[in-house]
């Protein structure tokens, strides 16, 4: 069993698991930090931003090499766990010659589906004049400013999909629901489960008759929105693959909460606006539900709430009408009837409106001071870009970072210098170390295996030893471009017998409560189960003159062990009385002096060395068999 580990993101993982010929791909997240390295994109023209001074190459390209760890067109399926880990899906199912299935939950496919149709509209309604690539080329990037001069693999950078690259990637999923068993090849079974983390997240368990692994990725035992984790599945797990564990395990999210809404209130009294970029599902909905608690209380009943995106309308209603995925206290408002969030109370006063873009509606409807939430939370796209040129340049303006995939300091420098405040509150619910170690606790799978990021302190936080995994025995640590030998074999295979034959097993008792019985069958393969059959009977031949020879019986099967005292005494028994004997790693070794003979007593065999004696050699035989029992 073979782990290849194509991601070196530890939230946004890729890894590919190979187990009982089957080639499984555990997620697939897109890392888009790279976009830091870029300007951001206006949605109308900006003359701070054109100013800057280009950067003009020397002369020279070169081709470069393709590198692969392994084939993605092998892989026979793909297990997504939640829409943030499925955002490379098109660039693995349009252009590896992938032909495998992918199973997601239904939440994860459509609001997945939502986030890529997002990206894809960000990017594409703010076309580029020119498109550059000689500057991914390894010699250029040598002269690159910092940070892309030190940036990895920047060949391997691609441009954005397009809707028609999504369609077809999302064409391949095939939805599941938790606990469900879903049967690859006859080989394994695969099961999601609840992980507490987001609407549809999953971990996952791929077992054989005789293996377990638990794939954890994205996991949360807070009480927030989707269904709690289902921890008891996870149990009696020969390996246990971790990833995905919060990226600010010193921030507590209701403490960030609270700082959210404070923050937000301060700015609205003195007269300021607030943005909030954020993506368009997930935490948005556990910070509309705050300020929803939060309004009246801070006297900001009259202050407008907007949420801007291209998908915006469509993610609340999503949110709405996924009842059964949802915590068992938002379940039960469905059959009241009541929505199960309270944004739908606040779209219905009018407190909250929602809106494709700042164009149209916005335009007109479009008041001071306000809240918006849009996107992207990397300022680099997206129409959060036009509300930091537009809001920048006030001191009474506050920006609220609440994501915790980007560098607040590194999303902002393209603005610097900027008067508006801002402040970071990032809300990440996944497992912190504590909670993992409690997990892993109760769960306690055999082996552990995770990133090398959590088997070691923070760089910046290097003497908290608490910020790391400390297991016994200690975890196996897997880094970008690995591959891990899981520490485990395979020892046996469940192997079916038909009715006809099991009649006519004859079994011998060789223990009290263990029965043997020996058979002679045909072992029939197909779709990786196995099963025994009777053997052929060979079809009769009449020949003239010839006497038919009787049927060989097989020769007996011996089971049991020689005990060696017992051995010896009946050696004794019948005069042969110089024995020496040899202790190995095997059993043991009598030597007959005498008789110049080596009887070899081992756990599966027994040997008698014997030269020139055959009456000696028949005797000793007869003597062993006297212990062992025939089948």
């Amino acid at each position: 069993m073979k782990l290849y580990c194509l991601s070196g993101h530890p939230t946004l993982p890729c890894n590919v698991l190979k187990f009982k010929s089957t080639t499984i791909m555990l997620d697939c997240g897109l890392d888009t930090t790279s976009v830091l390295n870029f300007l951001p994109l206006p949605l109308v023209h900006s003359p701070r931003l054109s100013k800057l001074p280009g950067w003009i190459p020397k002369d020279g390209t070169m081709n470069l090499e393709k590198r692969e760890l392994l084939d993605l067109s092998t892989i026979d399926v793909i297990l997504i766990s939640n829409y943030h880990c499925m955002m490379a899906l098109p660039y693995i199912t349009e252009h590896t010659g992938f032909t495998g299935t992918v199973y997601a939950t239904e939440p994860t496919l459509q609001i997945g589906r939502l986030l890529m149709e997002e990206l894809v509209n960000f990017m594409e309604r703010v076309p580029k004049a020119q498109s550059a690539t000689s500057w991914k080329n390894k010699d250029m990037q040598r002269m690159l400013p910092g940070p892309l001069k030190d940036a990895v693999d920047v060949w391997t950078w691609k441009r954005c999909y397009g809707m028609q690259e999504v369609n077809s990637a999302l064409s391949r999923v095939q939805l599941v629901g938790y606990s469900q068993k879903v049967e690859l090849f006859g080989a394994v079974q695969v099961s999601p489960l609840s992980s507490g983390y987001s609407l549809g997240s999953s971990n996952w368990i791929i077992q054989s008759h005789h293996e377990k692994v638990a794939y954890v990725s994205g996991s949360s035992l807070l009480t927030t929105h989707p269904q709690p984790m289902d921890q008891s599945s996870l149990k009696n797990s020969d390996v246990l693959i971790l990833t995905g564990l919060t990226q600010m395990p010193t921030a507590n999210p209701d403490g960030m909460l609270g700082e959210f809404c404070s923050n937000l209130a301060m700015t609205i009294r003195a007269g300021g606006n607030v943005l909030v970029p954020c993506y368009s599902s997930g935490v948005i909905y556990d910070l509309l539900e705050c300020l929803y608690q939060f309004i009246d209380s801070a006297n900001l009943g009259t202050t407008p709430f907007y949420f801007i995106s291209p998908v915006a309308n469509s993610s609340l209603e999503f949110s709405q009408i996924f009842a059964e995925w949802l915590c068992h206290n938002k379940q039960s408002k469905v059959y009241l009837p009541e929505p199960p969030f309270p944004h739908a109370e606040l779209i219905q006063t009018n407190k909250l409106k929602h809106y494709p873009s700042i164009h149209g509606d916005f335009s007109s409807d479009f008041r001071q001071p306000c809240v918006v939430f849009t996107g992207h939370p990397s300022l680099r796209f997206g129409d959060v870009v036009h509300f930091m040129e537009l809001w920048g340049k006030s001191g009474l303006n506050t920006i609220i970072f609440t994501e915790p995939d980007f560098s607040y300091l590194d999303a902002l420098a393209p603005y610097q210098p900027l008067a508006m405040k801002c402040v970071y509150c990032p809300i990440d619910t996944r497992l912190n170390f504590h909670q993992v170690a409690k997990l892993l606790k109760e769960v306690q799978p055999l082996h552990v295996v995770c990133p090398e990021q959590y088997t070691q302190p923070p760089m910046t936080q290097s003497h908290r030893s608490d910020l790391m995994l400390e297991l016994q025995p200690p975890p196996m640590p897997y880094r970008r471009c690995s591959v891990l030998n899981l520490p485990f074999r395979r020892r046996y295979e469940r192997v079916y017998i038909l009715p006809e034959l099991a009649q006519s097993l004859v079994p011998t008792e060789v223990k009290p409560g263990v029965s043997i019985a020996t058979v002679s069958a045909v072992l029939h393969s197909k779709d990786n189960k196995h099963t025994l059959q009777p053997p052929p009977v060979p079809p009769t031949k009449k020949r003239k003159r010839v006497m038919e020879e009787p049927p060989v019986a097989p020769k007996p099967l011996l089971s049991g062990a020689v005990p060696l005292e017992a051995f010896l005494a009946t050696l004794q028994k019948h005069g042969i009385t110089e024995v020496k004997v040899e202790e190995t790693a095997d059993g043991h070794i009598l030597h007959l002096q005498a008789e110049d003979t080596l009887i070899q007593l081992e756990e599966d065999g027994t040997h008698i060395v014997c030269d020139n004696n055959e009456p000696l050699r028949t005797t000793l035989r007869d003597l062993v068999l006297r212990f062992l029992q025939k089948l």
